[in-house]
């Protein structure tokens, strides 16, 4: 079995925000596998599923982001998997607007979702998917910035992301790590 954690705030207040473009993408590969109603499960809300002619766990943590770890490490204890057993879906302010980077392993970069995971787990060995949220120009006040909606003229853009975010989990489900890193890091494809 395999974690799909995307990282996120719960609550409608930031269903729509930059920060939960984890929990977005979750909810897409939950549709592509057929849905669901999830359940709770410790501090994260859950749903089991095939994906990709695999098990798989879809897992949003309702811990808020800051303490992602707690809900992460729960779950990693319960099914008995370790840190490579999951892929962390998170938003990415470091990289460019609808960017994708998909990483074996790493720091956390900043991102204080990733910083909890890996102190509480104690590990930076899980493979993480970035979606880039990064402005043209730093914003003034970061956290402000990630939590707020993405306005109207971004919103088909972000669709897109998360389809293709979508894609890339399906590729490394199927064809593994380094050939999803190859098809799909970088900046979205031209038209």
């Amino acid at each position: 079995m395999r974690l799909l954690v995307g990282l996120g705030n719960p609550g409608e207040r930031y269903r729509r925000t930059r920060h939960n473009l984890g929990f977005m993408v979750v909810d897409q590969l939950l549709a592509r596998a057929g849905g669901g109603s999830g359940c709770l499960e410790g501090e994260a809300w859950v749903q089991a599923a095939r994906l990709a002619d695999q098990d798989v766990l879809f897992v949003k943590p309702l811990t808020f982001m800051n303490r992602s770890g707690v809900a992460v490490a729960q779950l990693l204890d319960q099914h008995r998997l370790g840190p490579q057993d999951m892929l962390v879906m998170v938003d990415d302010a470091a990289i460019g607007f609808s960017e994708i980077r998909i990483r074996e392993r790493g720091s956390h970069g900043g991102h204080n979702g990733l910083r909890s995971i890996i102190d509480v787990v104690a590990s930076e060995d899980f493979p993480r998917l970035r979606l880039g949220i990064g402005p043209e120009e730093p914003p003034s006040d970061l956290a402000a910035y990630v939590l707020s909606d993405f306005p109207e003229e971004e919103v088909l853009v972000v669709q897109e992301l998360v389809g293709r975010a979508s894609d890339a989990v399906l590729c490394l489900l199927r064809e593994g790590l380094p050939a999803a890193m190859s098809q799909f890091n970088g900046a979205r494809p031209r038209r």
